[in-house]
């Protein structure tokens, strides 16, 4: 371990190293909460195989609170962060309109989701959902983050999570957390 230099150019660089990386992360901290269900699991419970690779590998059904007042669309990202390899995206939407609340089970797998939004690469290359599908052995947590943003993003279909949290960045105005687990 180092020690501090003269001048504090050791525990500056630190703290330089720190904003650079805060910045490229939405502002997720701060932000207030919204109330994402599921009317296919409860939270923290297990998800059902229809949802999964092992069943009908279709979306869940999602409804959430409205954003603040000043919400002008959402983004959602599910993600696994039990994945060997380290996080595994498995379904990145956005610019769903501010006025929507839900979103119905089984969303077609395009570019455009009907009603309004947008939908981006998972972690297998393709645009859409892509349930559940851990190795054989212990559950894995699967974390559907809705993001209420104070714009609609500059983005064509088919960006993955890392294009897509960048562009969040500096615009989120709040956030929910629906939790489910899934074993093979």
């Amino acid at each position: 371990m180092q020690t501090l230099r003269s001048g504090g150019v050791l525990f500056a660089s630190f703290f330089i190293f720190i904003g650079v990386v805060a910045s490229l992360c939405p502002a997720e901290t701060a932000a207030p909460a919204l109330l994402i269900h599921s009317s296919g699991f409860d939270a923290n419970a297990p998800i059902p195989a229809v949802y999964t690779c092992s069943g009908e590998n279709k979306s869940p059904g999602l409804t959430w609170t409205e954003g603040p007042s000043d919400t002008a669309s959402f983004a959602l990202l599910v993600e696994d962060p039990d994945a060997p390899g380290g996080i595994f995206i498995h379904w990145v939407v956005y610019n769903l309109p501010a006025r929507r609340t839900v979103l119905p089970a089984g969303v077609a797998i395009a570019p455009t989701i009907a009603g309004g939004g947008v939908q981006g690469m998972n972690q297998r290359g393709e645009i859409g959902y892509h349930g559940p599908c851990p190795p054989p052995g212990r559950a894995h947590h699967y974390n559907f983050r809705l993001y209420a943003l104070d714009t609609t993003l500059d983005l064509k279909p088919g960006v993955d999570a890392a294009t897509l949290k960048r562009a969040m960045a500096g615009h989120v105005l709040a956030r929910g957390d629906l939790i489910g687990t899934f074993a093979r």
